[in-house]
């Protein structure tokens, strides 16, 4: 049976990238499917590390406190030897959350419990995943794409405006464009396997044999959960081994201290490392995100991160563009992100090389806290004589915490919570901020605003005078940051992103 459908955003991929693309379009109305080839959610623990600043995304999204209950924290490392004694040391810097930074550890949820809980927020806000359907083609004009699907019940053809690729590292949507996939193999084939095991402690993460790639077997319990996850390297070639009688072969002849007895097998995989990065991220209509556009090596907790980063960037430019925003905005997709991946895959084939003999320490470098868009043409240009040290646009927007007139407090993230962009002013008369519309929040701070700031705290951390203004984009990234004097700047770039007001030349004309 062949049927016919259309959306504005068809989003092929429900991992955690097409989850949160999948979310992020839901809360701004935009009508979008989501589909998978696989028949059932991905049921393995592969991508396990959340770092700070996905954790403040997902604050954004309503799900940090359900993905804190689904996981934990990072335990010790616990180096094994083989005359039976150990060390424990910690290789993940925990620092105490601050006011500016309030998640500052990073922090551990099985990748299906992440995208459990990533899908139950869809289905709050009335989507699902379509699994069991399998993108076969495309084709796209000046005005959307046509993609068929195959699916339980026979072919669908699918209009869309846009299509979004998030489909892995093998991504059709990617091959189909033609788009080259360039950079290297790592010369490293690891397993990595959630695993019902007898034998150790759930209070570290055990390993031995650390800088021998032949020997090296590590076991690290996954939080709320019974398993443990299984990360191993193997020789390049040959055939593994994967049943329960293969693995309990293979630890007994890594684990030289024996006592470790295997239950079970929840999902394993073999695999060889790669770093690659997608020539482009946009060919007209369609648009690459996650392992579709970069794949990276596990060490350091990246590749989940960055992916779902891409979507938490394209999402917002999507909807801009589908509400009347000039198609150029999704050119800056490619932008932001290209090098922000491509600056990830290099962090993390360092910290692979180290890995290989057994250094490996993860600091802030892997928190993606201090990661930006300076370089974006999305940032309006800084005052020449703002301190070199100061705030810029492009950088991201730290939290901090007003009083309200009211004289609760609140902070500054609740403010910029929601899919809207959120205009601060340091103290100014009313009449001279712009105009109210929508998609735009307005919050006023100061001795005679609706907020008050004690001690200036917010002030100093955005680098803000009497009468300036601090533009801050639906992604949480400071868009500019200049005085009220300049309105008629700030003006002509909301007109830019779709956001002109209706008292604005540029509204009226429209």
């Amino acid at each position: 049976m062949n049927t016919q459908a259309s959306t504005e955003v068809l989003i092929c991929g429900a991992g955690a990238a097409g989850l949160t693309l999948a979310i992020d379009l839901a809360r701004r109305g935009v009508p979008q499917r989501l589909i998978d080839k696989l028949p059932a959610p991905f049921a393995g623990s592969r991508g396990k590390g959340i770092q700070p600043r996905t954790q403040e995304v997902f604050e954004d999204l309503g799900v940090i406190d359900r993905m804190v209950a689904a996981g934990g924290l990072y335990p010790p490392q616990r180096l094994h030897r083989a005359d039976g004694t150990h060390a424990d040391s910690q290789e993940i810097v925990l620092a105490p959350p601050t006011v500016q930074e309030p998640y500052r550890m990073p922090l551990m949820v099985p990748q299906f419990r992440t995208e459990a809980v990533l899908r139950e927020r869809l289905a709050e806000l009335g989507g699902a995943v379509a699994y069991g359907r399998e993108l076969t083609g495309f084709v796209q004009d000046a005005d959307g794409v046509t993609a068929t699907v195959a699916g339980p019940d026979g072919v669908e053809t699918i209009r869309c405006r846009y299509l979004v690729g998030g489909d892995g590292g093998r991504s059709f949507v990617r091959r189909a464009l033609e788009i080259d996939f360039p950079g290297q193999t790592l010369g490293v084939r690891a397993i990595v396997a959630d695993l019902e095991l007898d034998g150790l402690s759930r209070d570290a993460w055990h390993r031995f044999g650390e800088g021998d790639m032949n020997r090296q077997i590590s076991f690290c319990p996954l939080p709320r959960t019974d398993l443990f996850q299984l990360q191993a390297p193997i020789p390049l070639d040959g055939d593994v081994d994967l049943s329960v009688a293969g693995l309990q072969a293979f630890i007994d002849a890594r684990w030289l201290a024996g006592g470790l007895t295997l239950r079970g097998v929840a999902w394993a995989s073999a695999y060889s490392m790669n770093a690659r990065l997608a020539d482009r991220y946009r060919a007209g209509r369609v648009l690459l995100m996650g392992d579709a556009a970069h794949i990276h090596p596990p060490t350091g907790g990246q590749g989940l991160n960055t992916s779902l980063q891409d979507a938490y960037n394209l999402g917002w430019k999507l909807a801009a563009v589908l509400a009347g925003a000039p198609d150029a905005l999704l050119d800056t997709y490619e932008e932001e992100r290209r090098p922000t991946a491509a600056g990830m895959l290099g962090l993390a084939t360092g910290l692979l090389d180290k890995a290989k003999t057994g250094d490996m320490k993860r600091g802030r470098e892997v928190h993606q806290l201090d990661l930006g868009y300076r370089f974006s043409s999305l940032a309006l240009a800084a005052s020449a004589d703002r301190p070199e040290t100061a705030l810029k646009p492009g950088d991201r927007a730290p939290d901090g915490v007003l009083r309200g007139a009211a004289g609760r407090p609140t902070r500054v993230f609740d403010l910029l919570a929601g899919p809207h962009w959120t205009l601060l002013a340091r103290t100014t008369g009313p009449t001279r901020l712009p105009a109210p519309r929508p998609g735009l929040r307005i919050h006023t701070v100061g001795e005679d605003g609706a907020f008050q700031d004690p001690d200036d705290a917010l002030a100093a951390t955005y680098g803000l005078a009497e009468g300036d203004l601090v533009l801050i984009r639906p992604d949480g990234y400071v868009a500019a940051i200049l005085p009220v004097a300049d309105g008629a700047r700030l003006e002509a770039y909301l007109a830019e992103m779709g956001l002109a007001s209706a008292q604005t030349p540029q509204a009226r004309a429209a």
